[in-house]
């Protein structure tokens, strides 16, 4: 062979091996997993640590909601993904009616404070969150700390939770049949510094709150609501409503325009009426417990958003079996008395058996606990001698 042939044909070969290294760093298409608890978050290929990001895969769709659920001051990046060519079934009040495949994930992660890797920040400033460009699509992992995922699948049998803990060099996250327990510190921005333990549930523990019908006995996705939905997300290709963005790339069929279509408050916002916060707070944290078809629906509590009841919201309803979880407090909710309403006492408590929501958090949430006295503090009324 002569010179000029074997230099003639080394470009060539660098093309192959340049090319078969591309598709080395291809992403793998998502894999919904009809049976079985895959060891490693990594085997779905639905959100993935690359490059220093935690990106969601080709055809997996970031979302937010307007009121969260308060996990310890955690944040989260969520996701649907849905078989090609099927749609869930839009419903105005309940969750929507996903396809057999679907599965949402809720990333739990913190952004972090200083070099100690169990000092996390107590913020809710979100913008540090993302990576620059990619609006709300990936997370920067040189600025947050992962902590769990949680895959929520459906199978033939119904939904499935499965939990997942993030490894140390945060490069992957581990089946967590059993749950886990991480010493964190809380540090706000003065440094003031709160030590505590975030707990990961064990799969029984799911259904502590996912089964929302205790007559089904079946689990159900919390978030994925159109009260909860209706709301702008920021995606890399600009700013749109939830609902319309889904109906868009046919994942949603059904929905109405937004203007149409329930809508709960945030409770951070300020400019938004008390009420409207607080209700959508307690909704958010307390509903699928509090509810007509609930676990706890035997307290003839309903802390659904759209309950116009006002008694079964708690308004002067006394307790039905709460024993000294009352603080010895006669009624849920003492119109303009907060500090002699049940529902301030218990969602201030950290104590096993007080404690409100009695599940998915251990520190207590020291701006929902103001909303929910200045709200109480705020509602007209007497509950009278």
């Amino acid at each position: 062979m002569s010179t000029r042939a074997r230099f003639t044909r080394i470009p060539s070969v660098l093309l192959v091996l340049a090319a078969l290294a591309g598709c080395a760093r291809t992403p793998q298409p998502v894999h919904s997993f009809a049976e079985g608890k895959p060891d490693k978050l990594s085997d779905w290929h639905l959100v993935e640590a690359r490059d220093g990001r935690l990106v969601a895969n080709a055809g997996v769709v970031p979302y937010d909601l307007n009121t969260p659920l308060f996990s310890d001051y955690a944040h989260k990046f969520r996701t649907v993904w849905l078989p090609k060519g099927t749609a869930a079934k839009y419903d105005a009040e309940g969750p929507f009616d996903f396809p057999i495949g679907t599965v949402l994930t809720k990333t739990f992660f913190y952004p972090k404070s200083g070099g100690d890797a169990k000092a996390v920040a107590r913020t809710y400033d979100t913008s540090r969150d993302f990576v620059t460009g990619a609006a709300g699509e990936a997370l920067d992992l040189s600025k947050v700390r992962l902590v769990e995922t949680r895959i929520l699948v459906r199978r033939e049998k119904g939904w499935e939770a499965i939990p997942y803990v993030w490894n140390a060099a945060q490069t992957d996250a581990e089946l967590a049949r059993t749950g886990d327990a991480i010493p964190l510190e809380l540090v706000d921005e003065k440094n003031s510094r709160e030590a505590f333990t975030y707990v990961v549930p064990n799969e029984n523990q799911c259904a502590g709150c996912h089964v929302t019908n205790v007559s089904a006995k079946h689990l159900e996705p919390l978030g994925p609501r159109a009260r909860h939905l209706n709301r702008d997300y920021a995606y890399v290709g600009g700013a749109e409503n939830q609902l319309a963005h889904w109906t868009r790339l046919g994942i949603l069929a059904g929905a109405p325009i937004a203007a149409n279509a329930p809508r709960d408050a945030d409770w951070h916002d300020s400019k938004a009426p008390i009420a409207d916060r607080a209700r959508a707070y307690l909704d958010v944290n307390c509903s699928m417990c509090h509810s007509p078809t609930g676990p706890a629906n035997t307290t003839a509590l309903d802390l659904r958003s759209a309950n116009a009841d006002l008694r079964r919201f708690g308004l002067c309803k006394p307790p039905v079996a709460a024993g000294r979880a009352t603080g010895d407090r006669r009624f849920d909710i003492v119109p303009g008395k907060p500090d002699d309403s049940i529902m301030l006492y218990r969602v201030m408590s950290n104590e096993p058996g007080v404690m409100m929501p009695e599940m998915g958090r251990n520190v207590a949430h020291k701006e929902g606990v103001e909303l929910i006295r200045e709200w109480i503090a705020a509602t007209p009324g007497s509950c009278g001698a």
